[in-house]
């Protein structure tokens, strides 16, 4: 397992992270019993994984539970990362990002995962509002006090990340140590704004979703019927797929690379993805042992130039506004308009 630097916190976290999403409750989304979850956890220690990753409103907090469980005996070797700001309940004060929920929501996540301290605190989302200075400072209060070790963001615009970085610097505040993003070959916005920002601010990406809902797990076929209890046949739409065809040839472009070398779908996407110089770690989750194991060993596979190339080309969209005019006039300045370096 490779280990990469987590901001500038220190910590160092395994290039594949788990994922809990999928720990108890029920599927399309969820449905990992709790003997299952300790079976993969396991599994996943053994190959060198070290950070895992929950949120408060996962299965209702059940994902937390399980997790806290299972890694009672092994606290001190791993590293946990928990969310706050989704709402949690029917009480409009039970969500987002005010000091009230953030401290209520932190001591329920500490009681589920059965410790003192969650190790990574993620924001779950910009709240407009809420007053980001008092929001700064409620999670600073929590590192002081020990309870959470670093502080994390999620699904922030380039802006928002530039602004909660600034104010937590300027205030003297701890800082900002990660935002966790959604990227995969499917969807590389990412690249335009969001890796230039974290990259300015010194801060790990770590991303959710790098097999795009399972699209890209090689189990999608362009005119096939897809399979029964997939993500796809339900209500669930993460992520969003505006142009099928497009999406296809992507998918087919990864089944290629795979077939070539005798790899899965999935561990090419997630090879590609661990790539980028920008991506800390990937987080990935898993119905089953199989599955697991055979994402965690995406760690191993190094793709050739030749490769990442035709995968670029191949989920390669259009430019926006202003990157397409700054490659245009102003790229012998040294603005890299994308951050995609192989």
């Amino acid at each position: 397992m490779e280990y990469r630097k987590l901001g500038a916190t220190g910590l160092v976290v395994s290039s594949i992270s788990m994922g809990t999403v999928s720990f108890g409750g029920a599927r399309p989304v969820s449905g990992v019993s709790a003997q299952d979850a300790r079976n993969m956890v396991d599994l996943a220690i053994e190959h060198g994984v070290n950070l895992f990753d929950t949120a408060d409103v996962y299965t209702g907090g059940e994902a937390e539970e399980i997790l806290g469980t299972v890694l009672s005996q092994r606290r001190d070797h791993v590293l946990i990362a928990s969310k706050v700001g989704q709402p949690r309940s029917a009480d409009p004060n039970d969500r987002g990002l005010s000091r009230r929920n953030i401290i209520s929501a932190c001591e329920g996540s500490l009681r589920r995962l059965k410790t003192d301290h969650i190790d990574l605190y993620q924001m779950h989302g910009w709240d407009a509002s809420a007053d980001m200075d008092e929001t700064l400072e409620a999670m600073n209060d929590l590192v002081r006090t020990g309870k959470i070790r670093a502080i994390g963001l999620s699904n922030f615009t380039g802006w928002q990340l530039a602004d909660t970085f600034h104010r937590a610097s300027s205030a003297g505040l701890a800082a900002i140590a990660s935002h966790q993003i959604y990227y995969s070959l499917l969807h590389r916005e990412a690249e335009f704004e969001l890796f230039p920002a974290s990259r300015q601010a010194v801060m790990a990406n770590l991303v959710w979703g790098p097999l795009a809902g399972g699209l890209l797990s090689g189990k999608y076929r362009r005119d096939q019927q897809w399979p029964d209890g997939s993500r796809m046949t339900s209500d669930w739409k993460e992520p969003p797929i505006d142009d099928w065809d497009h999406a296809f040839g992507v998918i087919e472009a990864a089944q290629a690379v795979a077939e070539s070398r005798a790899l899965t779908t999935s561990q090419v996407s997630l090879a590609w993805t661990l790539a980028n110089p920008a991506v800390t770690s990937v987080i990935v989750g898993a119905r089953n042992h199989e599955q697991l194991l055979s994402n965690i060993r995406a760690n191993e596979v190094q793709l050739s130039h030749e490769e990442v190339a035709a995968l670029d080309a191949a989920s390669e969209r259009p430019a926006p506004y202003p990157v397409w005019h700054q490659r245009r006039y102003v790229a012998d300045r040294g603005s890299p308009a994308r951050i995609s370096v192989r």
